[in-house]
């Protein structure tokens, strides 16, 4: 039955149900969602839904989300068609709010489509291109907002000249006449009047932004086909318009937040370097501070919060932030976000070196999701191993081909786990060819399997240390490169430890990456190029090449930057001009050298 309450009562309505997610409250945000069926409220059914899929990697519960989104951007649709032949009940055309609603559940369905491994996410995406026709033109950002990019935001989020012509027809340009003299909408001086206007403002920067960042990480491959049909991106104004909808109140609000947090935290993960590290880690701690405070008992905004600690290199806060919002005595109803802590938790503990914490962590996972348990016990069983527990080591080891295939990804084997199939092979012929018990090939083992996933740019000196001293202590002894930090050499045996160019090349990898965590650039580099000098080489480890040009790449970045510090600025920028020049150079050749075959070397 069609609801008699208007959309600001609906609105008011569903925003109950979304506070009541964003504090984890899952079961009370579904309940407050299935008390009406308008657009809103099936809106927020198939968020629930699409955040348990995403955040517990179950692309199954995808079907639901794609229920509801339809659902949804079909009740908006109508809504808005009949809007039209009504006054309007805001300052904005009729039915402006339908409008922003369904845009939401178009771009929410084409991600479902995208998670659940289906390339018509990628060109649903696209149809909020026809609600969005002329983007952002126009369109004021807030006077005072602290969360968007370094430059003032005194103006259009594009640009401050004024058109020459008239503009066209479409969803912004409906909003206002930009001769006006009067303050665009959601400025100091003209602010929102009532929730409505504040969906619409908060909504339309949301929805931009998102497509617009979406657009822009989409393969470079899929992206030439979609400029054909005149879709392009802007990365720079999407993180701006996703900021300044991150700055308002409406529920699109903490979308947005979530969105930039995502993308701050995996920027900062993966990239190795950043030029203004400092300048991401405010405006990621300004976001998260933001929602934390409406919301703190979420999940979500507790597992970012630990993120910018361990980032920060403040690994105790960040294990203590992790186990207060695990404590069993908290609120929960959404174990989705909550087994996000405890996978932060397990990286967090393996930076640190405290593999029997990590162990069980892992361990426990395998309760809380289906996604690639061999992952987690060959983790498991490196924690082990390094703690010598050559048992326990094995009998995970020998659980793992069980675990195997039962995940694919669009049909193929899981990068990770393509990448332990291929582990235990060459640790089970390395046993035979050393004519050892085949049913104990954890003999065989020299470098830990938890080692190998990197989570070693932002450990602390202690801790690098230590790795240094347990990878140099290993034969052969490393006799052609200078460190204080490394091992005095073992007595030579008849078989060393590393008999492998795949061993060699890993550890010599490994020792780069934690020499230059400890600012010892000339060692570092050492390290690095030889194992790219043993890449051609290996045996299954055809990661190693690429990596180590990656790496090469971050090392030259950084050592610049600390060279920086004392140089003239003019003297600097000729130092910058040929580094960047170099480091561009090995990312080519990092790109060139990448397989379909990935490798285990991410960022934890």
């Amino acid at each position: 039955m069609a609801s008699t309450l208007s959309a600001e009562e609906l609105l008011r309505s569903a925003t109950q149900g979304f506070d009541h997610l964003f504090a984890n409250d899952i079961d009370a945000a579904q309940k407050a969602f299935e008390s009406q069926d308008a657009p809103f409220h099936l809106l927020g059914l198939g968020v629930v839904a699409f955040l348990q899929a995403a955040l517990g990697m179950e692309t199954g519960l995808m079907d639901e989300a794609t229920r509801c989104l339809t659902a949804s951007e079909a009740g908006a649709k109508k809504q808005a068609r009949a809007a039209k032949s009504l006054p309007s009940v805001h300052r904005f055309d009729a039915g402006m709010e339908w409008e922003v609603m369904h845009a939401d559940a178009v771009v929410l369905l084409g991600l479902t489509h995208a998670l659940g491994e289906s390339y018509r996410g990628y060109l649903q995406c696209l149809l909020f291109k026809t609600v969005y026709p002329n983007g952002l033109h126009s369109y004021a950002t807030p006077a005072t907002t602290p969360l968007p990019s370094r430059r003032s935001s005194d103006g259009s989020l594009v640009t401050q000249t004024k058109p020459t012509t008239s503009p066209k027809s479409g969803f912004f340009s409906r909003w206002f006449t930009p001769s006006t003299s009067v303050a665009a909408p959601g400025t100091i001086t003209n602010p929102p009047s009532g929730p409505v206007e504040e969906l619409v403002l908060s909504g339309t920067a949301f929805g931009y932004g998102l497509f617009n960042l979406v657009l822009s990480l989409l393969p470079a491959k899929i992206r030439n086909v979609v400029g054909f049909f005149g879709f392009n991106h802007d990365r720079m104004l999407a993180l701006q318009a996703l900021a300044v909808s991150a700055a308002r109140s409406d529920i699109h609000s903490v979308f947005a937040g979530l969105v930039l947090m995502t993308y701050h935290g995996v920027v900062l993960l993966l990239s190795g370097y950043q030029a203004d590290e400092a300048h991401i880690i405010k405006q990621y701690k300004a976001i998260v501070s933001r929602v934390e405070g409406r919301y703190p008992d979420g999940s979500l905004w507790i597992l970012n919060k630990a993120k910018i600690q361990r980032m920060t290199h403040d690994t105790d806060g960040a294990i203590e932030t992790l186990r207060d919002g695990l404590k069993p005595e908290r609120k929960k109803s959404f174990p989705q976000a909550d087994t996000l802590l405890t996978f932060e938790l397990a990286w967090t503990l393996l930076s640190h070196r405290r593999y029997e914490e990590t162990a069980k962590q892992f361990l426990d996972i395998t309760k809380l999701n289906s996604w690639s348990h061999a992952t987690y016990y060959f983790i498991a069983a490196g924690c082990y191993f390094s703690l010598k527990d050559y048992d326990r080591t094995q009998k995970l080891l020998d659980k793992i081909p069980g675990q195997l295939d039962k995940r694919k990804l669009s049909g193929r084997d899981m990068p990770t786990e393509a990448f332990i199939k291929k582990k235990l092979a060459f640790y089970q012929r390395k046993q035979a060819r050393l004519g050892g018990d085949e049913n104990r090939f954890v003999e065989a083992i020299k470098i830990s399997p938890a080692e190998v996933w990197n989570t070693h740019s932002r450990i602390e000196s202690s801790v690098a240390i230590a790795h240094i001293q347990e990878w140099s202590s290993l034969t052969p002894a490393i006799t052609d490169i200078e460190s204080k930090y490394l091992a005095t050499p073992a007595p030579k045996t008849e078989n060393d430890d590393l008999d492998t160019v795949d061993e060699l090349a890993i550890r010599s990898l490994l020792l780069g990456i934690v020499h230059r965590t400890l600012a010892e650039y000339t060692a570092a580099r050492a390290f690095l190029l030889e194992a790219l000098k043993r890449a051609p080489d290996v045996e299954i480890s055809s990661w190693v090449g690429g990596v180590s040009a990656f790496e090469l790449a971050v090392l030259d970045l950084k050592e610049a930057d600390a060279k920086a510090v004392d140089m003239k600025p003019e003297e600097a920028m000729t130092m910058w001009e040929g580094v960047l020049a170099g480091a561009s150079e090995q990312l080519d050749k990092a790109y060139t050298m990448s397989t379909k075959q990935t490798g285990p070397f991410v960022e934890a």
